[in-house]
C-alpha cells in the first residue's frame, strides 16, 4: 500500500481526526490527535506496511497553544513510503502514548524528547535521561531555556562534583554581534571577541565594514 492511499485509509477509519497535510517534496504528512496515536500506528504498521520509525523528535513552539509537536517520521520498506506523523501537545500536560511496542527504535528517541524537552512518554518501558544527568532540573532544548544556560548542581559521582554555572555570552568566543547589515561583522568566528573585533579596524568610523 502506498503513502496516498494510506491516508485514505486512516481518515475512513479515524474519521476528520486524521487532517492531511501538504505535500511537501515528495514527503507526506499527517496531523492527528495525541489520543489517536497508538492505534493510528498499529494501523499504519501491521495493515499499511510501514515497518520502520526513522525519526522521532519534539518541536517547541514557544508562545503558541499547544506548545510543543511531536514528530514521526515513518518509512515503508516494502513500498519504499515515507509518511510524518504530527501531534500537538500542551504545556500544562506534555503527556503522549510511547509508540515503543509498535517500533522498538523508538526507545532512544523518545528519551531525548524527554530529556531535552520535557515531554513524558506513557507506557515507556525505560523513560529516563539520556544525555542530561538524572536529577537535572532543566530542559535544553526549550525555547526559554537561555543561550548561556541555567546553574545547576552537578550529581556527586561526576570528577568534579560541583554547580554547572552559567557561561558568559558578553564577549564569549560565540558572542556575534546583532543589528548589522554587514554578515562578516555578525560571524563569532571572525575574531575572539566582539571588542577584539572591533579594535581590529584602524577606522573607528567603519567598524560596521568588518
Amino acid at each position: 500500500m502506498n503513502t496516498p492511499a494510506a491516508i485514505i485509509l486512516l481518515q475512513e477509519r479515524f474519521g476528520n481526526s486524521i487532517v492531511e497535510q501538504p505535500v511537501f517534496r515528495g514527503e507526506y504528512g499527517v496531523q492527528l490527535p495525541r489520543e489517536r496515536l497508538l492505534n493510528v500506528c498499529r494501523v499504519l504498521k501491521s495493515e499499511c506496511g510501514f515497518d520502520m520509525l526513522t525519526d522521532l523528535t519534539g518541536v517547541d513552539n514557544y508562545g503558541d497553544v499547544p506548545r510543543f509537536q511531536v514528530h514521526y517520521l515513518l518509512t515503508s520498506l516494502s513500498h519504499s513510503g515515507r509518511l510524518r506523523l504530527c501531534i500537538g501537545v500542551p504545556e500544562e500536560d506534555p503527556v503522549v502514548d510511547s509508540v515503543c511496542a509498535v517500533w522498538g527504535t523508538a526507545n532512544w528517541h523518545e528519551r531525548e524528547a524527554f530529556d531535552l524537552l520535557g515531554l513524558r512518554f506513557k507506557g515507556h518501558p525505560d523513560l529516563r535521561r539520556i544525555l542530561m544527568w538524572d536529577g537535572y532540573p532543566h530542559h535544553p532544548l526549550r525555547k526559554d531555556f537561555p543561550v548561556a544556560g541555567l546553574s545547576a548542581e552537578l550529581p556527586a559521582t561526576a570528577m568534579d562534583a560541583g554547580v554547572v554555572e552559567v557561561a558568559p555570552m558578553d564577549g564569549g568566543p560565540f558572542a556575534a554581534v546583532t543589528g548589522t547589515t554587514f554578515s562578516t561583522r555578525r560571524e563569532p568566528r571572525a575574531c575572539d571577541t566582539a571588542s577584539e573585533r572591533d579594535r581590529s579596524v584602524k577606522d573607528p568610523h567603519h567598524k560596521e565594514e568588518i
